[in-house]
């Protein structure tokens, strides 16, 4: 089903590039500006059983993104910027964002030098539990053990599933994520992968210690001036999925642990997952109180005048592995694709 998704996304976008509707859109959808979402930044991998591979984008990609939004005369701005002019409703002039969640290594060795060519701002939105080398990169785990076995037997559904193919990996891969992420909340998703990683031999903190960097790398890789270090909760929760306190308590601890550790102001936010199913308007409030000067979902969508009144839910726009193709981001920045998703409305914070 995802791989059918994944195409029909890539066939509209073909389309719409194709057939030159998004010049006629940009006028109208373009908006004021884009908060870009990205994750992993680095060297094409071989081919094979990529299940996560929408989560990443090579460093010429992001070359090549940098370049088509400067050609379009666009501001690559920090989101500190950002929020200054919404709030003084200054949108002469077009402007870019870069945001990168987790806080990957790979954001420091390959997405910085390239950022630093286009003197471009990033923004990465740590999560605490992470920077500790505690954090549990569930959907990365669920990954290496399937490929590292022929048959996976899983506990939580009484489910045998063939994984010999890269076929049967990826079929596999999307069967186990989908039920995962159904699951009631964050401790029931845990509690299954660490059942799984009890059967196969696996460590369930490896990946972030193997992925993310430590506090002290995040403090060194903070001190660059392009640098923003934003808030991602403790332990990459499903915030929407938790008790309010609960989800208060990630908010907030995060954005404190993050503050003390790197000794500097942690003024932004994103919400993990960041869906329908992971953010909501209960959040939204949360972030508000707090404090955060501003909020990203994953919910696809351009910034608007308008958005300056929402600036706890901003929607984002998705550099996706699997559309990693000069064309696209033609119809990305004109608004188009994503006017259409949203059925044409401009601003959705419900």
């Amino acid at each position: 089903m995802k791989h059918l998704r994944s195409q029909i996304i890539r066939a509209g976008l073909g389309a719409l590039y194709f057939s030159g509707a998004h010049h006629l859109l940009r006028p109208l959808f373009a908006g004021a500006g884009t908060v870009f979402m990205l994750h992993h930044v680095r060297p094409e991998a071989d081919g094979g059983f990529r299940p996560n591979h929408h989560l990443e984008i090579t460093p010429e990609f992001l070359r090549v993104t940098l370049a088509h939004i400067r050609g379009l005369g666009v501001d690559l701005v920090s989101m500190d910027e950002m929020v200054r002019r919404m709030k003084a409703r200054e949108f002469s002039r077009r402007f870019a964002c870069f945001t990168f969640d987790d806080g990957y290594r790979d954001n420091r060795d390959h997405a910085l030098p390239v950022m630093r060519e286009f003197d471009a701002p990033m923004t990465v939105y740590a999560a605490s539990d992470f920077a500790s080398g505690q954090g549990k990169l569930w959907w990365v785990t669920l990954e290496r053990i399937i490929a590292g076995t022929d048959t996976l037997e899983i506990p939580g559904i009484a489910q045998r599933l063939d994984t010999r193919t890269i076929e049967e990996k990826q079929a596999a891969f999307v069967t186990l994520h989908d039920w995962l992420r159904a699951l009631p909340d964050d401790t029931a998703i845990h509690h299954e992968v660490d059942a799984l990683c009890a059967r196969y031999g696996a460590d369930p903190v490896a990946a972030c210690r193997d992925l993310c960097m430590t506090w002290d790398e995040l403090k060194a890789f903070a001190a660059d001036p392009l640098v923003t270090i934003g808030a991602h909760t403790v332990s990459h929760c499903q915030l929407a999925k938790e008790a309010e306190a609960d989800a208060r308590t990630q908010i907030e601890t995060s954005r404190t642990s993050i503050a003390a550790q790197l000794e500097r102001r942690v003024d932004h936010f994103a919400y993990p997952y960041g869906d329908r199913s992971a953010a909501s308007p209960r959040e939204f409030k949360i972030t508000k109180s707090l404090g955060f000067q501003s909020a990203v979902t994953t919910r696809p969508g351009m910034i608007f005048p308008e958005s300056a009144d929402y600036i706890t839910s901003l929607p984002r726009i998705s550099l996706n592995g699997n559309y990693q193709d000069e064309r696209f981001l033609s119809v990305l920045t004109s608004g188009a694709a994503t006017a259409i998703w949203n059925g044409f409305r401009r601003v959705d914070a419900a």
